[in-house]
């Protein structure tokens, strides 16, 4: 069985929204409620814990959370993954052996994304995490910060467009957390702290339209791909 992490510290500045972005409005509904509902649908997933921006009111009543002690709330860092490692400390002696972390900037998320990523994890006893991933399909060239001249072309074949969720051994994510803030700052993905404490993270194939929501453009594709879905409850396989 799993415990859910959802990272929703955003400020949602580049939405150019003024609020929270996991408080965006995406067809009708906050933009953290999408993933919330595809989470608690899975049925290996038995508590989840919401990282949300330091001191944000009523959340759990906007949620709609039921008082009955399976999803809480907690105040996110200053960083994503000292988000994750407040919202992993309140989890306090819960015994739950995997973690899932997922942004809630990601609301096209399936409960059977999240079951699968689980069980991969499961299934690879030598494995510390596993990861939602899409090919790349794109050329990949590496430049200057800038642009500039082309130093190199990359393999794309062997290249992965990594997304959330995530899923960890819990002492291993402990470990790879326990750094000083500036790491946690330098880490785009949780799974690159493992990477850097030596641990064993495979990929699990994902669909391209798990996007993240970033800009303006970002939210109203997402729209788009919920629609096409044709069914507006969260949660079902894309």
């Amino acid at each position: 069985m799993a415990v859910a992490l959802i990272v929703a510290a955003g400020s949602g500045e580049r939405l150019g929204a003024g609020r929270p972005k996991a408080w965006v409005e995406l067809r009708g509904r906050p933009l953290l409620a999408w993933s919330l509902d595809a989470i608690s649908r899975a049925p290996s997933v038995t508590r989840v814990i919401v990282a949300m921006p330091p001191g944000h009111p009523d959340a759990g009543a906007a949620l709609g959370d039921g008082g009955d002690g399976s999803l809480d709330f907690v105040d996110g860092g200053t960083s994503r993954s000292e988000s994750v490692r407040r919202a992993l400390h309140a989890l306090g002696r819960d015994d739950a052996e995997l973690v899932l972390v997922h942004d809630a900037a990601r609301p096209l998320l399936s409960t059977a994304l999240a079951e699968a990523v689980i069980a991969a994890l499961e299934a690879d006893s030598g494995a510390d995490a596993a990861i939602a991933a899409s090919p790349v399909t794109d050329t990949i060239k590496r430049a200057g910060r800038d642009g500039g001249a082309v130093r190199e072309t990359l393999d794309r074949s062997e290249l992965w467009s990594v997304q959330t969720p995530q899923v960890f051994r819990r002492p291993a994510l402990e470990r790879a957390l326990d750094v000083d803030p500036q790491t946690l700052a330098r880490a785009t993905d949780d799974a690159w702290l493992i990477e850097q404490a030596g641990g064993r993270v495979i990929v699990v194939p994902s669909p391209v339209e798990n996007i993240k929501v970033t800009t303006p453009f970002d939210l109203r594709l997402a729209a788009m791909l919920l629609a096409e879905r044709g069914d507006d409850a969260p949660g079902n396989p894309a």
